[in-house]
């Protein structure tokens, strides 16, 4: 079984699709104890590290695993590069978080390395981390592709784009990462079996209420018993209102002059288009005001385990902690469906 070592792992994302694919994940470091804890439980078999990584001595610490991981995977953070946040560039010590996963990789030296982020990375400051991150690994000996994946053509019902850097210690690689596969997954198609709430609905688990109706679910229903994460944001009374105003085809300048806002974020106060793809799922997907988060014929915006449907997490992966924690788990994570036809790429590249 192929190895790997996941690093900014969050919740484990790619770990899982990783997983799917076929590798043992080894060991994963995540900083947010919350959030780690939470990888654990849905990976037991990993050995999760929840301290900063820059405390961590890498050569000390990690020299165990030197000559015997495939592959390196994780996405520094990726806050100063995001199309929300200001996109300061060189100024932002978060941008540059990226040389630790050039240490880690350095030290091991795996076959293969997986580097993800926003594809802003690629055009920030000028091109300048696009060319720091190739530099460095090709003084190391890596072979690169660097590729803008669109989840939406991997078969997740989520509009998602990540910037990846793939490399391969040693030689180019034969098999790139294919530009689509799978069929495309609409939005009614991934959560139109879950059952219907009103605001302040649910329960953290409940039992199937229907049979799947798409492929799409039967897949994230596979050995599941049942539904976890599923409650209602308790939306307020002004939001419930002007909620109501709302179809399918309106903006937020068609809401009635008392209910305009100052939001300024693409897709507020607007409904998820049921036989089209999700906005991108962000760490704030339980708000009107915060994208096109409201269900197409439901006064609320979406649960966690909706989100995580659209983001192509099974049914089997729970969320813990509280519901912004929750959230944040699901809005920073890579798609495990968009995961899993990396590591299949990487497979095909073994010599």
């Amino acid at each position: 079984m192929k190895t790997a070592i996941d690093l900014f792992a969050g919740v484990g994302g790619l770990s899982l699709g990783f997983e799917q694919a076929g590798f043992n994940v080894i060991w994963a470091n995540e900083f947010n104890k919350t959030i780690a804890e939470a990888y654990h439980k849905n990976h037991p078999h990993t050995t999760i590290d929840s301290r900063d990584i820059r405390e961590i001595d890498i050569n000390k610490e990690l020299a165990k695993y030197i000559g015997s991981i495939d592959v390196i995977m994780g996405g520094p953070p990726c806050q100063g590069f995001s199309q929300k946040g200001k996109r300061i560039g060189l100024d932002d010590a978060r941008n540059f978080m990226f040389r630790k996963f050039v240490e880690v990789v350095s030290t091991i030296k795996p076959k293969f390395f997986v580097l993800e982020n926003v594809p802003n990375i690629l055009t920030a400051a000028n091109g300048y981390f696009k060319s720091q991150i190739i530099d460095s690994f090709e003084k190391l000996g890596y072979y690169i592709d660097v590729k803008v994946l669109k989840a939406e053509n991997y078969g997740v019902p989520q509009i998602r784009r990540r910037a990846v850097f793939l490399g391969k210690l040693g030689a180019p690689m034969k098999y790139k990462i294919p530009d689509f596969c799978n069929d495309k997954t609409c939005v009614e198609d991934a959560i139109s079996d879950l059952p219907p709430l009103l605001s302040g609905e649910g329960q953290d688990f409940v039992e199937y209420s229907c049979p799947a109706k798409t492929k799409y679910q039967e897949k994230m229903r596979n050995n599941s018993i049942g539904i976890w994460n599923h409650i209602a944001t308790n939306h307020n009374k002004v939001a419930l209102e002007r909620l109501k105003y709302i179809s399918l085809t309106s903006t937020k300048s068609d809401l009635p002059e008392n209910h305009q806002t100052k939001s300024i974020y693409s897709g507020t106060w607007t409904r998820i288009d049921p036989k089209g793809f999700a906005r991108t799922i962000t760490t704030r997907f339980d708000t009107p005001a915060s994208g096109q988060f409201t269900l197409p014929f439901q006064d609320r915006c979406l649960t966690v385990r909706e989100a995580a449907r659209l983001q192509s997490f099974p049914d089997t992966f729970i969320f813990y902690g509280n519901k912004t924690n929750q959230m944040l788990q699901v809005g920073n994570a890579v798609p495990p469906m968009l995961a899993e036809v990396i590591a299949q790429t990487i497979l095909k590249n073994f010599d």
